[in-house]
């Protein structure tokens, strides 16, 4: 599947100064729009709250609900940066070559550590709580 080289656009100016921060505000609300397509970030963002009222019921500390927020947020960048992984490995091989797999399947291991990451900060959470008592 070849690409219609002569519907390409011009690359936008550069945005410096005070209106770069405006712009990349915006640049993020678009990435969580495209994320929010993905059904991965959907699951993520419906354990939120859950992890979040585990956390208020086993009365665990600041430093827990810190940790979670730390720990959710890498998994949301990387999720993001899975994503990102398989447009581009999309657009470049729209048929099936082993570089696609390779890339695709990296992602999703990283994507997998941070999950268990985050399981097993809940597990012992969960263990301190009643475990410990």
């Amino acid at each position: 599947m070849k690409h219609d080289t002569s519907a390409r656009r011009a690359k936008p100016a550069r945005i410096t100064g005070p209106a770069h921060v405006i712009a990349a505000a915006g640049y993020s609300i678009s990435g969580v729009q495209r994320l929010w397509q993905e059904t991965a970030f959907r699951h993520i963002t419906l354990a939120i709250p859950v992890c979040v009222a585990v956390l208020a019921v086993v009365g665990a500390g600041f430093v827990d609900y810190c940790t979670l927020f730390i720990l959710i947020s890498c998994l949301v960048a990387v999720e993001a940066l899975n994503t990102a992984i398989e447009c581009i490995v999309d657009h470049l091989a729209p048929d099936w070559e082993e570089f696609a797999r390779d890339a695709k399947d990296l992602g999703s291991l990283a994507t997998m550590c941070l999950l268990c990451a985050n399981g097993v900060f809940m597990g012992t959470v969960l263990y301190r709580a009643f475990a410990l008592t």
